[in-house]
């Protein structure tokens, strides 16, 4: 599945009447949102149909397809919410947590006025890169731009499907957000012998390391450092509060994002460019941001709280997504590894403690065979040779696992002993 960002060339009539279609399907969202909340929360998207069909075409006029998927979205984002509510409320009881959910203390409010439009439907594509969309007044034909690959794929090659209108507020421009979906070759052992494994953290964006040895270090301080200067920018014009700083704050909102995005793109196109037809295993990371909290509120000094930021804004998900799409579109595939102590237990001798890593920094000495390396680099070999077991499980078996099995924890102790037997050779070969 690959999104087609296109930026559409329209006249000021009919900027006006899309942006008005935008506006009146986010208070209609509003409108079925309350309207649940109201009715016991409710999650059923037929049941919201029903009751608020009519209503929305009377007072927000909008086409009968977009009327039908205003309940539905709306219905997606209460069955999502009580999902993580039932979770909650599991963890509580565990005593896991003693934080209480409050997603559903009111009725949720949509305030992006994104729209959403089916193929076909509401949209569809016509010659001379030009495009019919669809608004209270009737339909619009406009012309867009966008990459070269993605509107080669639209005119021929991919299944299209929904859409989204999406306005940029700080330069006051609509994109269409087109869905498509690429018929890619099923993977075989056979196509993907070369076995990569990926190491994500902060400091380093990415180290990667292969079977024979050859490693990249894919460096994120620059990255940081300017998104600590946004930050901080940020904080000092929401705490300042005038209409100037406000103006500054639209400007430049989405900058610290954009800038992480563009870094995980390029970090994730080198990694598969230099690694096709490869297998590449990723971490596993849940919860990591829960693991890595240190302590908060008034018992937290400022350096607890400054490490607090920086984790939650640890984007190691979205460059994960990345190199997995990015992976399938080369001849390669991603699949997840138990990061159990990957960093901390050595790739040599196998011993694992915590004292490996002195003061937690990047250098790793084995307390047990003084086996001295970079502490990123020695994750990566450890996820490269897990990874390397899968795929000869995936030979013997002819059945990949592309994510741990975290059903049981006899499984997961099972899967870890195995792992502990693992030792790093450039020599993968049974037959050398």
């Amino acid at each position: 599945m690959l999104t087609a960002k296109l930026k559409l060339h329209m006249t000021p009539e009919q900027f006006v009447q899309l942006r008005r279609t935008q506006l009146a399907y986010r208070d209609a969202l509003n409108y079925v949102s309350w309207y649940s909340f109201a009715h016991g929360k409710k999650s059923n998207q037929q049941w919201l149909q029903r009751e608020t069909y009519n209503q929305i075409r009377l007072q927000f006029h909008l086409p009968s397809q977009m009327a039908c998927n205003v309940p539905r979205q709306v219905g997606a984002t209460y069955k999502a919410l009580w999902t993580k509510a039932k979770q909650n409320a599991q963890a509580r009881k565990a005593g896991r947590t003693k934080k209480r959910y409050k997603g559903l203390d009111e009725a949720p409010k949509y305030v992006s006025p994104t729209l959403t439009y089916n193929y076909k439907y509401d949209y569809s594509f016509k010659e001379h890169q030009h495009v019919s969309v669809l608004t209270l007044e009737g339909r619009v034909s406009v012309s867009y731009t966008g990459y070269d690959k993605h509107i080669a794929l639209i005119q021929h090659g991919a299944t299209i499907g929904a859409a989204k209108l999406w306005y940029d507020k700080p330069k006051k421009q609509l994109y269409l957000l087109v869905s498509l979906e690429v018929e890619i070759a099923d993977p075989t052992a056979d196509t993907h012998k070369h076995v990569v494994g990926v190491d994500v953290g902060i400091r380093y964006l990415a180290v990667t390391s292969d079977t024979k040895g050859v490693c990249t270090f894919h460096s994120g301080k620059s990255m940081v450092a300017k998104a600590n200067y946004y930050a901080r920018l940020r904080k000092c014009l929401q705490k300042k509060g005038t209409r100037s700083a406000t103006r500054r704050l639209i400007v430049m909102s989405g900058r610290e994002r954009r800038l992480k995005q563009d870094a995980n793109h390029v970090v994730s196109k080198q990694i598969v460019e230099r690694h096709p037809h490869s297998l590449i295993g990723l971490e596993h990371l849940t919860d990591i941001r829960e693991r890595t909290r240190r302590k908060r509120g008034k018992k937290a000094s400022k350096k607890q709280r400054k490490a607090n930021a920086v984790h939650s804004k640890w984007a190691f998900a979205e460059l994960q997504g990345m190199i997995a799409y990015k992976a399938l579109l080369h001849g390669s595939m991603a699949i997840k590894i138990d990061a159990h102590y990957t960093s901390k237990a050595c790739p040599r001798c196998g011993h694992t403690s915590d004292a490996n890593r002195p003061k937690k920094g990047l250098l790793f000495i084995c307390q047990n065979c003084r086996y001295t390396l970079h502490a990123d680099l020695v994750g990566a070999r450890n996820i490269t040779m897990r990874t390397l077991l899968i795929r000869q499980d995936w030979v013997s078996t002819g059945t990949l696992s592309a994510c741990p099995d975290v059903s049981c924890d006899e499984a997961k102790a099972e899967r870890r002993l195995r792992y502990s037997e693992l030792r790093w050779s450039t020599d993968t070969s049974p037959a050398l």
